[in-house]
C-alpha cells in the first residue's frame, strides 16, 4: 500500500467540523434562548419553583427543587453535548474574556470573567443556572465533549448556590403574596 494513499484514507475518516451559515445560527440561537427562557425562566423559575416552596416549604420544597432542578440541568447538558450547536450563544460568550471596547457593563463583565473560576462562578451563579454555568466554565470552545472531574465540581456548586439564592427569593416572594392576600382581601 502506498503511504501517501493510506494518509488520504486517512484524512477521509477524520470529522470535519462544518460551518453553519449566520441565518442558521441566528435561528438556532433565537429558538435556544426562546424555548429555554420559557420553560426554565417562566415556568420553573417563576411558577413551578414558588409552588414547591408554597406547598412544601423552604427547607424541603428547596431540597425538592435542587434535585429536580439538578436532574434537569444534567438532561440539558447532555442534549446541548449530543446536538453539537450552540443554542444559546454560551460558546459565544466565552469570548466576551477579551472585550475592550467603551460599553462599560461589557468591560466589567469582561473583567469578572477573567478573574478566578470561583469568582466566575459565585457572581454567576446568582444570575444563571448550573446548566449554563457549567457550560460556560468548560474548557475550549464548541467542544461538547461530556463533563470531566472538574466540570462536575462546578456544576454541583453551582446548583448548590444558585438554589439557595432562588429558593430564599421564592419564600420571600410567596411571603409577601400570602401576607398581601391575608390582610388585604
Amino acid at each position: 500500500m502506498n503511504p501517501q494513499n493510506k494518509g488520504e484514507e486517512i484524512s477521509q475518516d477524520l470529522p470535519t467540523k462544518k460551518v453553519a451559515p449566520i441565518k442558521e445560527k441566528i435561528g438556532i440561537l433565537t429558538l435556544g434562548i426562546l424555548v429555554k427562557s420559557f420553560i426554565f425562566g417562566y415556568f420553573f423559575d417563576y411558577l413551578l419553583y414558588p409552588f414547591v416552596i408554597w406547598k412544601k416549604g423552604l427547607i424541603k420544597g428547596g431540597l425538592m427543587m435542587t434535585v429536580l432542578a439538578g436532574l434537569v440541568y444534567y438532561l440539558l447538558l447532555i442534549f446541548y453535548d449530543w446536538s453539537r450547536r450552540d443554542w444559546l450563544g454560551i460558546e459565544a460568550i466565552k469570548g466576551l474574556k477579551d472585550y475592550n471596547g467603551n460599553s462599560k457593563i461589557r468591560r466589567f463583565t469582561s473583567w469578572i470573567l477573567r478573574k478566578s473560576d470561583i469568582v466566575v462562578l459565585l457572581f454567576f451563579s446568582i444570575k444563571y443556572d448550573a446548566f449554563i454555568i457549567t457550560a460556560y466554565m468548560r474548557h475550549g470552545n464548541h467542544q461538547y465533549n461530556g463533563l470531566a472531574r472538574r466540570d462536575w465540581k462546578i456544576f454541583f456548586s453551582s446548583l448548590i448556590i444558585s438554589n439557595i439564592y432562588w429558593s430564599l427569593a421564592a419564600f420571600m416572594g410567596v411571603s409577601v403574596v400570602e401576607y398581601v392576600w391575608q390582610n388585604f382581601f
